[in-house]
């Protein structure tokens, strides 16, 4: 016995398929593939075959799970829908990253509106800002008129 305690598989004897289940198999899937698979086989064919099957599932589950008939909750199966069941005018919901997507642009949107407006408090302090601005531009414009004139005013009285 090798290191380990596992056997190998060497010298074992090979296990053939019976010429005569081929066969049955081979008929039954020409028959198959003649009535498209829209009719069921035959009483007797079909019993073997589900024996046969019935067989193969139970090999698939181990243990208890051949025995208890499990149906989980959690698990989403993919149900596939035909071409004529599939609605196109139907509207299509969104992803979250979608709708958050959406909201957010819808709400840049209101926000600009009321900015433009002068209803958000940035707005309000931003024509603050400008009317103190156009303030300080006028009196600035009043001081260099008034300087300008006594410049005039001094330059006819240096003339004469």
């Amino acid at each position: 016995m090798p290191r380990g305690g596992k056997k190998g598989h060497k010298g074992r004897g090979k296990q053939f398929s019976n010429p005569e289940e081929i066969d049955r198999q081979m008929k039954a899937q020409r028959e198959l593939e003649e009535k498209g698979g829209a009719e069921k086989e035959s009483s007797s064919e079909s019993d073997e075959e589900s024996s046969s099957d019935d067989e193969s599932e139970s090999k698939k589950r181990s243990g208890v799970e051949g025995l208890i008939e499990i149906e989980n909750p959690n698990r989403v199966s993919q149900k596939s829908k035909k071409v004529t069941e599939v609605d196109v005018t139907a509207p299509r919901e969104l992803s979250r990253r979608e709708r958050e997507e959406i909201e957010k642009q819808k709400s840049k949107e209101r926000y600009m509106k009321l900015h433009l407006e002068g209803k958000t408090d940035q707005a309000k302090a931003d024509l603050a800002r400008l009317a103190i601005i156009k303030k300080q531009r006028e009196e600035a414009a009043k001081k260099r008129d008034e300087l300008r004139k006594d410049k005039e005013a001094e330059e006819a009285k240096g003339k004469r």
